[in-house]
């Protein structure tokens, strides 16, 4: 079965002739295939999990810091690698041991650095590869390859992929919702873009550092006007609407427009609520801990419990684990703001029965060099590392993912990957068939040719799967 584009004209016919109200309109929809709520169980096969949590590390963290130890690179330290070229985008010189200590943890033995000593006691629920690579060291192109699966075209986002083929399991919420304290990642809203799918699709983003849940979504209440006084509203703007789709049949937004205020109207009895981390007990909270990155990723497990599909964290505005200079502190302080929260979204999700359908991501969009990065102005070292898209770590748990593994290798100064080299386009195939779908057949078509998120390429990684 490969699913396909529904043209979006049958419905705007049904507009044109109709003389139902708004809210007539808004309960078909979510009966029509093309609806989120709708598409919830059209995957090609049973899949092991039903909700996405994307934990993006942004800014490149190091992998011989977190996830990969390597004790020839400490052997090594202040010496010059034999390679022939380490350079990636800025010069390097030479080899910068890890400052952090690994330790092996849990029954399966996995070592983790101490930048991480609350995730590290989650390692037998987790599955660590070790062995990605990337296309290019550039964070804008990185991005968009981690979260579109190209760098360069407007394709949509894996979380637009995902709500466009199983839809959303709560009707008043967002099937795709990105969490982001402060700001924007570089690349902005195009990392949760829907593209050439309906606009419906596309990622919300929610600025978490606000911590009034009123305040979190601009003008979500109405306070004004009661729900039957908005519910006229609506149907007025329904007509407007219908004849707008008359005078114009080739408006294709017209449909997202129409779901996303009809949306925006039933989120106000539902996302308050869901952003409000405040109605937790007292020990969920302290499992937690404060800051914004912790208080986002208790909102993606309340979220996702409220059946939104697919959501992203972001661990800050720009680039906050790019550590060009003094790593050692730089991770550290980045490190602290979201271990503890990172190891209680998995306590908190298996505690509740949810990690087993849940499938928990946690990436950067590449690592970082072994060697250490010269003072671009001639000065010496700057004790940090340069962007490295050759080989990095991250980690999956729950989903079906097999945890207490580790894949792959990069070679003994953590540069590159030697040994089962796992692309994004292999990553995103894994993650389609955790959930249910044949990468090769979750296709729209569109000006004239089906597209994938794994465009051409992806090979399931099935060592990881359970």
């Amino acid at each position: 079965m490969t699913m396909q584009f529904q043209t979006p004209n049958t419905r705007r016919s049904f507009l044109k002739r109709s003389g139902m109200g708004f809210g007539s309109i808004a309960l078909n929809s979510l009966l029509s295939k093309d609806s989120l709520a709708a598409r919830q169980a059209e995957t090609h096969f049973p899949g092991k999990a039903r909700h996405v949590i994307h934990v993006f590390l942004n800014g490149g963290m190091s992998q011989v810091d977190t996830f990969d130890p390597k004790p020839e690179l400490t052997k090594r330290g202040g010496q010059m690698l034999p390679f022939d070229n380490l350079q990636t985008e800025r010069r390097t010189g030479v080899a910068l041991p890890s400052p952090f200590e690994f330790k092996q943890h849990g029954v399966s033995g996995i070592p983790v650095s101490d930048l991480f000593p609350h995730l590290s006691k989650c390692v037998d629920d987790m599955a660590v590869i070790r062995s990605m690579y990337a296309e290019l060291p550039s964070h804008e192109l990185s991005l968009m390859l981690m979260n579109t699966g190209t760098q360069r075209l407007v394709w949509p986002s894996m979380g637009s992929w995902l709500t466009w083929g199983m839809g959303s399991g709560n009707e008043n919420l967002p099937g795709f919702i990105a969490l982001c304290p402060g700001g924007m990642p570089v690349g902005g809203a195009g990392n949760w873009r829907s593209a050439f799918l309906p606009g419906v699709y596309q990622g919300t983003h929610i600025d978490t550092s606000k911590t009034n849940p009123h305040e979190l979504i601009s003008n979500a209440t109405n306070t004004r006007l009661t729900h039957q006084e908005q519910r006229k509203h609506f149907d007025l703007l329904q007509a407007m609407n219908r004849r707008h789709a008359e005078l114009r049949p080739n408006e294709q937004s017209l449909e997202a427009r129409i779901q996303s205020f009809e949306l925006s109207y039933r989120m106000q009895f539902e996302a308050t609520d869901a952003f409000d981390v405040s109605k937790e007990p007292d020990h969920i909270l302290k499992l937690y801990g404060e800051g914004p990155q912790n208080r986002q990723l208790l909102m993606a497990r309340r979220l996702v419990e409220r059946g939104v599909r697919f959501v992203q964290t972001w661990h800050g505005n720009m680039q906050p684990w790019d550590s060009h200079s003094n790593i050692k502190e730089t991770h550290r302080t980045v490190a602290n703001q979201c271990d503890q929260g990172l190891a209680a979204l998995i306590i908190d999700l298996k505690q509740r029965g949810l990690l087993d359908e849940t499938l928990v991501l946690c990436t950067g969009e590449f690592g970082r060099t072994p060697s250490v990065e010269m003072d671009q102005g001639g000065g010496g070292a700057a004790q940090g590392r340069d962007h490295n898209h050759w080989g990095f770590s991250l980690w999956m748990a729950g989903g079906g993912v097999k945890g207490g593994t580790t894949y792959g290798a990069t070679d003994e100064f953590g540069f590159k990957a030697v040994e089962n080299p796992v692309s994004i386009h292999d990553l995103h195939a894994t993650m389609l068939h955790l959930m249910g779908f044949d990468h090769e057949k979750l296709t729209y078509r569109y000006a004239g040719r089906d597209f994938r998120l794994t465009d051409v390429f992806g090979e399931i990684v099935r060592e990881i799967i359970s």
